[in-house]
């Protein structure tokens, strides 16, 4: 078992927050060894399935040997029932093999797609995604991506202001979007450079609501825009127009979330034209209204 603690330390408990019952379970209890060589003592069997609100398929190195029938019944029976079911790196292996998959798009770590697509054909296998989304089933590739599966899960269920004050706690990015590249084939700037091109985004999130452009940070970058937007790739894998797109609906739903204002002066302070454009870009990429992204977040324990 490997990735464990990824996922562990994004559902650890913390003081005023959600308290999370985090239960470590395999096939069979007793001591299972990670790949780093740490033994862990776990306590509890599939039994852990049948009351288990999100289970997480972790990976490990007999994932191909793991398919037993169990596994998958216990699996299904969960999916059944309404739990919601994760794959974190090879742990996705699994779900297809309980399929789970089949029909849906899914992921794993880059360097086992090629063998999950020829295993599970009625899987579409996205080789570049960190995680993939589906309600009910997610998937999400190697290492670091489990810890944006699960901070990805957070925000879903329990609202941006949560999953941002966990991931200030781990000092990681609060959210990677789930299209982002796993990998990037350029290599990424010496450490003088980043921190530069950092203290760039910092000032990109902190000035949202002044609609900050290409230009403007190219500017600040020192830089000219065509460099600007090739170094903007290589750091961060993606576009500036779509991190900035990210970034205004992460800072939107904090705004929903932990304030009164209305969502004309939320749409401001996120960088939007206006309310409407708010509300367009909430229906395309969250589904709900901001009234009733609200409403919800605000409403729940």
């Amino acid at each position: 078992m490997s990735g464990v603690f990824a996922p562990a330390g994004v559902f650890d408990l913390r003081p005023g927050l959600p308290e999370f019952e985090l239960t470590i379970c395999a096939k069979r209890p007793g001591v299972v060894r990670t790949e780093g060589g740490v033994a862990l003592q776990v306590e509890h069997g599939l039994e852990a399935f049948t009351e288990a609100e999100l289970i997480m398929i972790l990976p490990g190195t007999g994932f191909r040997e793991d398919r037993t029938d169990p596994v998958l019944n216990a699996l299904n029976a969960a999916h059944q029932r309404g739990a919601i079911v994760a794959g974190h790196c090879v742990g996705s292996f699994v779900l297809a093999a309980a399929g789970l998959l089949d029909g849906l798009d899914a992921t794993t770590h880059w360097q086992y797609a090629d063998e999950m697509a020829a295993t599970y054909p009625k899987t579409v296998v996205r080789r570049d995604a960190l995680y993939i989304d589906h309600g009910q089933i997610s998937t999400g590739a190697g290492a670091t991506a489990g810890m944006d599966l699960s901070l990805h899960l957070l925000r879903t269920h329990h609202g941006a202001a949560v999953a941002n004050r966990i991931a200030r706690d781990l000092v990681t990015p609060p959210h990677r979007a789930g299209g982002q590249a796993q990998y990037l084939d350029t290599p990424i700037p010496d450490g003088s450079d980043e921190d530069s091109f950092a203290e760039v985004l910092a000032w990109a999130r902190s000035n949202l609501g002044h609609r900050p452009s290409v230009d403007q940070l190219a500017a600040r970058a020192m830089t000219s825009r065509r460099t600007f937007l090739r170094r903007f790739k290589q750091v961060t894998g993606t576009s500036p127009h779509a991190w900035l797109t990210s970034q205004r609906l992460l800072r939107a739903e904090e705004l929903l979330e932990t304030t009164d204002l209305p969502v004309e002066h939320v749409a401001h302070h996120a960088g939007y034209a206006s309310g409407a454009s708010l509300r367009g870009q909430f229906l395309q990429h969250r589904g709900v209204s901001p009234r009733e992204y609200r409403r919800t977040f605000r409403g729940q324990p």
